[in-house]
């Protein structure tokens, strides 16, 4: 459950940059438009040692891990696109 503050204090932690704001925020209503309606399932296996990492970030997130996944990889797409039309 994210910690509830107000938009003003929100804004000011968020312009200083200096904490994380990931814990102000309710990560499970975040969509993203035209692209979660084809799904597809793909199998990925993962060392020991990375699913304990993974759990971990979605434990401190309030997430489930393939959440994690998700928001992961879609944040490395969105660089790479970027990168490439920079």
């Amino acid at each position: 459950m994210a910690k509830s503050i107000k938009a003003e204090e929100f804004d000011r932690i968020f312009d200083e940059g200096e904490e994380d704001i990931v814990e102000y925020l309710d990560l499970s209503t975040i969509r993203r438009p035209d692209l979660d309606t084809d799904l597809r399932r793909v199998n990925v296996d993962f060392p020991e040692w990375m699913i304990d990492e993974l759990d971990r970030e979605a434990k401190r997130l309030g997430i489930n891990r393939q959440a994690v996944i998700k928001t992961w990889i879609a944040d490395r797409i969105d660089r790479m696109r970027a990168a490439r039309s920079a």
